[in-house]
């Protein structure tokens, strides 16, 4: 069972809408209080709960920590996740866009799915989605209408077409999106740097502009965290 802690508003620093750090740990501003997804501890800082945020548990947690200007995701956006697994990353998501936005949480793999269902059931603006990120048209039922942000984290070694087919589909003009590029998902034989070199440009050929791209390491090894705009 989670211990709640009581903190002072002297140590609180907002970074990002509804990310802040806590004595220099990340947390967001906890949409479902109470609630928790992994186990993460609970902070009362002047009647409001935040929920610490692991970055080695998180790439975008991760990418937070190593620099990431800016949070791209806002309160009220419609965001669709590509591989959102048992649900870690999404739910602070979930927490970023609020109770008037949400999150659409793609996942291939049926047991993590269990577990993205039980913390959707409790975070209403969370949709659980089986699906194969490689067919967007088979769960455009589940979508309504164009979405803000496309935040992808798939281990295929066609990721940069399975982020712009999704886009093409999903992503309105001038929407943005993050992609985890994971090096040996792609090619094993050659370097994690010309990996992300030929990824890079394979983006910018389909026609995205690159606003920042960041290693992650130490967080997650041979991963290169990228923020685009369409």
């Amino acid at each position: 069972m989670n211990k709640k802690e009581k903190r002072s508003a002297h140590d609180l620093l907002q970074i990002f809408p509804s990310v802040f750090k806590i004595d220099e740990k990340l947390a967001t501003l906890n949409s479902y209080p109470g609630n928790t997804v992994y186990g993460e501890r609970l902070i009362d800082i002047e009647e409001k709960e935040y929920r610490m945020w692991d970055p080695f548990r998180s790439k975008l947690a991760g990418a937070i920590k190593k620099g990431l200007r800016s949070s791209g995701i806002k309160k009220g956006d419609s965001v669709l996740y590509l591989g959102a697994a048992s649900g870690t990353t999404s739910s602070h998501i979930s927490d970023i866009v609020g109770k008037s936005g949400i999150v659409y949480c793609v996942e291939f793999s049926e047991r993590p799915l269990r577990d993205l269902i039980g913390v959707c059931e409790i975070r209403d603006n969370m949709v659980p989605i089986l699906g194969d990120a490689r067919k967007p048209q088979e769960y455009k039922k589940y979508i309504e209408g164009k979405v803000d942000f496309i935040y992808q984290d798939v281990a295929q070694p066609d990721q940069m077409r399975i982020f712009k087919i999704n886009s093409d589909m999903y992503l309105k003009d001038g929407g943005e999106g993050f992609i985890c590029i994971k090096s040996q998902s792609i090619d094993v034989t050659k370097s994690s740097k010309q990996v992300y070199k030929s990824s890079l440009k394979e983006l910018k050929d389909y026609g995205f502009t690159i606003i920042q791209e960041i290693e992650l390491s130490p967080y997650d090894l041979n991963h290169l965290f990228v923020h685009v705009k369409k």
